[in-house]
């Protein structure tokens, strides 16, 4: 009877030791993935915020995220307990999962919509800076004076951009290397164009003023037929929105008018699998639907 005992002890001992063991294994594991995880959430964060020049330090924006991840989930949590005849543990840990997903990655997305709609800016207001600076270049200044021509006006952003590639060259960075900077910067095609043209031209000699003219028409024809796409497309846009959306609005709807219906989902394996199954369906169908309405010219 003692061996036995002392055996079953023993067992214990080296149960809980196991268990011990791989509990600090997983800790570590998910300590150092989360660690990896955020110092590239704040690098990446960090070029977005330089992008759209906003002075803010990058780790902000993953606590702002890692808040709004958690008043989603408090909000929906909350009006599931309120407004749900028959909420269970399972169905609120769910919709808290769901919802603080997807707004864990919502600042980063204002970040690239803001850098998209300045891109957007920058583009259109490039025609009229291609045209006063072959103006300035036909009056005698040199290609930096015509910069600056561009840069002392008032027209953000690009004279922010022009500004910030004068101060360069004044700090004593070629012409060549600041222009390709501020290509990589902005990420714009036509922008490229205008770089490419103004360091051939400025080893082979070229003429500038005639260069000038006839990017700016590129340019105006360019924008005109993305303003065209863009209406074009403007309908398959919004149905991907509403297809993302109706989902998730029918498990609301069917949730308050069928709850016990919905509960056979929310408080069984099977039911979580298939709803995290539809979720990830439906993320699937949107991302192709934006790939198919977006064309670049």
């Amino acid at each position: 009877m003692m061996e036995g005992d002392v055996l079953i002890a023993l067992a214990s001992i080296c149960s809980g030791v196991s268990i011990l063991l791989v509990t600090l294994v997983v800790v570590e594991f998910f300590s150092y993935t989360s660690k990896t995880y955020k110092e590239r959430y704040i690098k990446e964060a960090a070029v977005e915020l330089d992008d759209v020049l906003l002075q803010m330090p990058a780790g902000r924006i993953f606590d702002l995220s890692c808040a709004l991840s958690c008043l989603a989930a408090f909000i929906g949590v909350s009006a599931i307990v309120i407004f749900s005849p028959a909420w269970s543990l399972s169905r609120a840990v769910f919709v808290a999962l769901i919802l603080a997903g997807g707004a864990f990655p919502l600042p980063r997305l204002y970040l690239r919509h803001k850098k998209k709609i300045r891109l957007i800016l920058f583009n259109e207001q490039l025609e009229d800076a291609l045209t006063s600076m072959s103006s300035a270049l036909r009056s005698g200044f040199s290609i930096n004076q015509a910069i600056e021509v561009v840069a002392q006006e008032n027209r953000r952003p690009i004279s922010v951009e022009f500004r910030l590639l004068m101060q360069e060259i004044r700090l004593g960075v070629p012409v060549d290397e600041a222009l390709q900077k501020m290509v990589n910067r902005l990420g714009s095609d036509d922008f490229e164009l205008v770089a490419t043209a103004i360091i051939t031209a400025r080893q082979t000699g070229g003429e500038l003023t005639a260069i000038f003219q006839r990017l700016a028409g590129v340019i105006r024809e360019r924008t005109r037929i993305q303003g065209r796409l863009r209406s074009m497309t403007a309908q398959g846009r919004l149905q991907a929105y509403v297809v993302g959306a109706m989902p998730f609005i029918l498990m609301l709807a069917m949730n308050y008018v069928a709850p016990q219906m919905m509960s056979v989902f929310f408080n069984s394996i099977v039911g979580i699998l298939i709803m995290v199954g539809v979720c990830m369906l439906v993320l699937i169908g949107f991302l192709v639907i934006r790939k198919i309405t977006t064309i670049d010219i």
